[in-house]
């Protein structure tokens, strides 16, 4: 798999991208994933990429030609399943979409700034807009990151043990149930018996049983199906 995320500030994403799962995943050659400088791709000798609304709203919007410049570059390199824009206006980022993105070949993400993108990207250039939640961020380099980063952990080999990441909260529309490690004894505070009981049938219904009411008790609308 290959992700292609343009942004104007690339020095946002070096982290995020270069450490932990992502990191060991691109060594094993799972994912490559590329970052491209936006200002890269415009022939203002001050290398801006923005300007000003018509219509005099406040704020500035990201010009087309940059954006359009390095989409269709890499368009002419490869092909892309998806080319995404990171917006408050995209569907509702979740689990499932995570793991759908997951399967594809190639896709390209695209960080708004500033008071967005001329529209005209929107309505040419981009395949799937997403929405991390109803909050607004400086930039969509977070946004990206979040996706990449989602999506890169469930793709086979990524996380050493995939059973792991299939159990994870979410995965199953419910969240995932208590866990705890050793000592068996803290404080006081004890592990649930059935857990240190070594019956793999009661540990599953357990853990079931715990999974269906937290997520009844602190997420119910993940058990709407109007909600998924």
């Amino acid at each position: 798999m290959r992700i292609d995320i343009i942004t104007v500030v690339p020095e946002l994403l070096v982290s995020p991208l270069n450490e932990s799962i992502l990191k060991r995943a691109q060594q094993k050659g799972l994912v490559e994933i590329a970052v491209h400088n936006l200002r890269d791709y415009t022939f203002d000798r001050y290398r801006q990429v923005d300007d000003y609304p018509f219509g005099g709203e406040a704020g500035m919007v990201m010009k087309p030609e940059p954006i359009f410049r390095c989409i269709e570059q890499l368009q002419s390199e490869r092909t892309y399943d998806e080319v995404i824009y990171t917006s408050p206006d995209g569907i509702r980022y979740n689990q499932h979409e995570a793991n759908r993105l997951s399967t594809l070949g190639n896709i390209v993400i695209l960080c708004g700034h500033y008071k967005g993108i001329d529209y005209r990207v929107r309505e040419h250039l981009i395949t799937l807009e997403i929405s991390i939640g109803d909050y607004v961020l400086t930039g969509g380099e977070l946004a990206a990151a979040i996706i990449a980063d989602s999506v890169v952990r469930v793709i086979p080999g990524a996380i050493g043990d995939e059973a792991s990441a299939l159990t994870d909260s979410f995965q199953d529309n419910l969240l995932a149930p208590p866990v705890y490690t050793r000592p068996a004894d803290f404080r006081g505070w004890k592990v649930p018996d059935v857990l240190l009981s070594g019956n793999p049938k009661e540990i599953a219904k357990w853990q079931e049983e715990q999974a269906f009411e937290r997520t009844e008790r602190l997420r119910p609308d993940l058990l709407d199906p109007q909600s998924v």
